[in-house]
């Protein structure tokens, strides 16, 4: 493998010029750069990055921390954020946090040891005032799906609340008051405020529902079917549910199958995020839009702003969703 001292020998440069050259010093002549070029393509020379990094200290890295990268909302914010770092000359590293404290904190700091320009967190489990102190830390760190009031200015969020209101209202425009809620029983922010958003739609008009309306399990499929289980076990009413997302509704779909249950028609549904999976599974999902690749390519850019210095005007960060109606909602026959 070919050195320094070997391109150096090759172009008759000294090895501080072949230095300059590979970290693009303006300090150097066009004749040294062509030489020095020349000499590391016939050598076959590839410049160690890890030393390129100490001195410029820049690795042209953007680091991305998800939940699961098999997912496929985190599989699109990722995919937004590396088609940023492409077009800025920059490459992604990943690291997956599963929504565990300790895993997203060794995350963050193997992204951070790895010399990371800019970082963009997706993080539920770690503190408000942890994510705080790495903020102070890099100042190019962005978090996205979350609100720090201390951060504001760096952090991308959705407003949880208002798409839960919007798809219980949606059905209650329909004709429906029985409407249950398959939530999550994770303990952040995003579940919280899709019941409060679920909770305040009926309260605004006027309904009023016991407890047993409102079923939590894991935010997946299969929370989604335990749920829509645990609801049909009970003695109420029920024309509609709102899911917590549209994991959790094709679960729920599946168990209203099997129990040869018509849907639209006898049970309507709606989830949430509008992922692929809204528009293949059977009925077409009606769901709330989540904006994540937006709000992801957001993210990237204000990162590198941040990054580089350079003057941030005052920025869109907090996105209102959107409801994208399908087939699997029907009005109530009155």
């Amino acid at each position: 493998m070919s050195t320094i001292k070997d391109v150096a020998k090759e172009a008759g440069v000294s090895i501080a010029t072949v230095s300059r050259v590979v970290n693009n010093s303006p300090k150097t002549s066009k004749s040294a750069i062509a030489a020095v070029t020349q000499a590391m393509q016939k050598l076959g020379y590839r410049p160690n990055e890890s030393a390129r990094a100490l001195v410029s200290q820049k690795t042209n890295t953007i680091g991305v921390l998800v939940g699961d990268v098999s997912d496929p909302f985190f599989g699109l914010l990722i995919k937004t954020v590396d088609k940023i770092a492409h077009e800025h000359g920059k490459h992604t590293l990943i690291g997956n946090g599963y929504h565990h404290p300790q895993k997203e904190r060794d995350a963050i700091e193997l992204l951070i040891k790895n010399r990371c320009d800019a970082l963009i967190i997706h993080s539920k489990r770690l503190t408000d005032e942890e994510l705080t102190s790495y903020a102070q830390e890099i100042k190019g760190l962005v978090v996205i799906n979350r609100y720090i009031e201390a951060i504001a200015d760096r952090c991308i969020s959705l407003d949880n609340y208002t798409g839960a209101y919007l798809a219980t209202d949606y059905l209650i425009q329909q004709g429906h008051k029985d409407i249950a809620c398959i939530a999550s029983n994770h303990t952040i922010e995003d579940a919280k405020d899709r019941k409060k958003g679920y909770l305040a739609a009926l309260k605004d008009n006027g309904i009023s529902l016991s407890n047993e309306y409102i079923a939590c399990n894991d935010p997946d499929a299969d929370g989604g079917m335990a749920a829509m289980n645990s609801l049909l076990t009970l003695s109420i009413n029920i024309t509609a549910i709102v899911a917590y997302n549209d994991y959790m509704a094709a679960g729920a779909l599946a168990v209203i199958h099997d129990k040869g249950i018509a849907i639209p028609e006898a049970l309507s549904i709606i989830g949430f995020d509008d992922g692929l999976l809204a528009h293949y599974l059977y009925p077409a999902l009606t769901t709330v839009h989540y904006p994540i690749a937006l709000m992801a390519e957001k993210a990237a850019l204000l990162a590198l702003k941040r990054t580089n210095d350079l003057y941030i005007e005052t920025e869109q960060l907090h996105f209102i969703p959107s409801l994208v109606i399908r087939n699997s909602v029907a009005k109530v026959n009155t």
